[in-house]
């Protein structure tokens, strides 16, 4: 299996949020265009974007009006950044066939939650993701290290492949609960468990790769 990079277009005007968002999403693997202001619709389409992440107002232009001469050249998923947290402005986006609309501020957790699950349902995330000697296909549900299938059950697979996206980051237990789980209502101690039993299964096909980092998480390092 090898890893499919998706490519994301990003229209944000305001440069900490564009630059902040851009740094999320190329940590995990997705290959990021950035705009700050209203782009040529043929630059815009030059990128092969799988995904567009579109500001609605923007200095020269508008991102709905933007939305529209994207979609009526290229069928691109499309999800929307506004301050404009109005229902007629989430109904006006979502009519243009928006695939989701966040509110400023937002979360870059929520973020690139979003900007996965819509990659995911519209067949434009690469089935594979790679670290090291790990690969994980969470579509077909298999995941395998130096070559030898990893029998895991589904939620350690979710974990893998979450940890795998973001190697190298320390996440604590409360990131893990929410991104894996789906939300943090659960005992943290759920995490200690799944981490205990995912390193004994990796570690009988390789050194310890899930570092364990004393009081504010864990962290992948692929060998």
């Amino acid at each position: 299996m090898s890893a499919h990079s998706p490519r994301v277009v990003l229209v944000e005007d305001e440069e900490s949020v564009r630059r902040a968002v851009a740094r999320a999403l190329e940590r995990e693997g997705i290959v990021v265009t950035t705009f700050s202001d209203y782009p040529d619709s043929d630059a815009l389409l030059a990128t092969g974007p799988d995904l567009a992440v579109l500001d609605v107002m923007l200095p020269n232009g508008d991102g709905f009006e933007l939305a529209r001469t994207l979609r009526a050249a290229r069928d691109v998923p499309i999800v929307f950044l506004t301050a404009r947290d109005a229902v007629e402005d989430r109904l006006d986006g979502f009519a243009l066939g928006a695939d989701d609309y966040l509110v400023k501020p937002f979360a870059l957790e929520e973020l690139l939650a979003r900007v996965r699950a819509v990659l995911r349902r519209t067949g434009r995330l690469g089935a594979a993701i790679e670290a090291g000697d790990v690969v994980v296909d969470e579509q077909a549900g298999v995941a395998a290290r130096r070559g030898s299938p990893l029998e895991l059950t589904p939620t350690e697979l979710r974990l893998l492949a979450y940890l795998v996206r973001r190697r190298g980051f320390t996440l604590s237990k409360h990131q893990l609960l929410t991104q894996v789980w789906g939300y943090d209502a659960y005992d943290p101690n759920v995490v200690e468990v799944h981490i205990s039993a995912l390193r004994r299964k990796l570690e009988a096909r390789g050194p310890r790769i899930i570092h364990t980092v004393r009081g504010l998480g864990y962290r992948l390092d692929p060998r």
